[in-house]
């Protein structure tokens, strides 16, 4: 990963998984070693970068160059292009000088996370860009693991959803699948806890805040969590229905 003269660097991003630094795979941690430039997302100035936190418990000395890229939390989309735009001009400068960019990500790059929207609009600048994804560990898994209960076997069906996407919806994943993961819960946590106990499924429920670091939790009487307000790293693991997975029953 050193600068060349005559050739752009490449986008990479490193997934760091969802805290404990023990969870960074050999490849994203040799990357991290030998970057010459981080960059990693805030929403405003004065955030302190949970990926970067990941990375500083794993005592891994940051390189000469870093950039604190800007992705606010915001839903409107003149905002959203006009901030990813800037992002995206900043790495490609770096790029364009020779040297590569290591994108600290959270969690794996490819599932829910910013890193799709720096890498569309970077592309869309230049498409010639070079991009190599390492995964990592994602937050349902580290979730399904501290709960010490598997998320699917057999012919059993798994459903990751955004919470948000609405109390109709969700009642409708409830019955379709054996296991659902809601992710983003923070805005609408009340609501869905209003559903599940509707539904009797508040004793089948496990919350999990902040998995990995060094405040995690997780929560099995998530009735308790009514009217609390949680950190936006937090998800629900649902199991819908108790029965047996068909194991090795199919013709």
């Amino acid at each position: 990963m050193n600068p060349t003269n005559n050739k752009q660097g490449s986008l990479i991003a490193a997934s760091l998984g969802p805290g404990d630094p023990g969870l960074i795979t050999k490849l994203a941690w040799n990357t991290l070693e030998n970057a010459r430039c981080w960059a990693w997302p805030v929403s405003r100035k004065d955030e302190i970068s949970y990926a970067r936190q990941i990375v500083e418990r794993a005592g891994i000395n940051p390189p000469d160059s870093t950039l604190a890229l800007s992705f606010p939390m915001t839903r409107d989309p003149v905002i959203l292009v006009e901030k990813w735009t800037i992002a995206a001009k900043q790495v490609l400068a770096t790029l364009n000088s020779g040297l590569d960019v290591v994108f600290l990500v959270e969690g794996d790059a490819s599932f829910f996370s910013t890193f799709g929207h720096l890498q569309r609009t970077v592309l869309a600048i230049d498409p010639d860009i070079n991009i190599k994804i390492i995964p990592g560990v994602s937050s349902p898994l580290a979730g399904a693991a501290m709960h010490q209960k598997g998320l699917c076997e057999g012919d059993q069906s798994l459903a990751i959803v955004a919470a948000t996407v609405g109390n109709e919806r969700l009642d409708q994943l409830f019955s379709e699948f054996e296991t659902v993961v809601l992710l983003k819960v923070r805005p609408v946590l009340d609501e869905i806890l209003t559903l599940l106990e509707n539904r009797n499924l508040l004793h089948k429920c496990a919350f999990v805040e902040r998995a990995g670091s060094p405040d995690e939790k997780l929560i099995t009487d998530i009735a308790s969590l009514k009217g609390n307000r949680v950190h936006y790293l937090s998800l629900l693991i649902v199991h819908c229905n108790d029965g047996e997975a068909n194991l090795g029953n199919r013709k």
